[in-house]
């Protein structure tokens, strides 16, 4: 799909679930402007999880729906939803914007440093004294 349609589609289900959360950002290849896009990213943090999972029904199959990420098959796009928490939310939302590359990339920086970066959006961690980094 063209990034200008993406785009539209994505502020429209952030529109429609921004009353559910505290924070809610689009992440991925339309927060990295890729022309082509496969799927929706967002990342939040849920206000009412409850009332945030019937209204993702109704945007389409919910096709899971974990503790930290559900995925949605809308008639137009596939649409994945990371939950983070406020301690988790800067990290998480850097990790989901991507690219794959640019994440080996910070691993690889982090792993140098003797730290280890969570993809769980959790933060860094150091592989030697266990204690967060940040």
């Amino acid at each position: 799909m063209e990034l200008e349609r993406a785009q539209k589609i994505a502020e429209g289900v952030v529109g429609g679930l921004e009353q559910y959360c505290q924070q809610i950002k689009v992440a991925g290849s339309i927060r990295r402007k890729k022309p082509q896009v496969n799927d929706i990213d967002l990342v939040l943090v849920p206000r009412d999880r409850d009332a945030l999972d019937r209204r993702l029904m109704q945007l389409g199959k919910l096709k899971m729906s974990g503790m930290k990420i559900a995925r949605v098959e809308m008639d137009s796009i596939p649409l994945d939803i990371y939950f983070a928490t406020p301690e988790t939310w800067a990290t998480l939302l850097l990790i989901r914007t991507g690219s794959v590359q640019n994440n080996i990339r910070l691993a690889t920086l982090a792993k140098k440093r003797g730290w280890r970066l969570a993809a769980s959006g959790d933060g860094l961690f150091n592989e030697r004294g266990g204690e967060d980094c940040w």
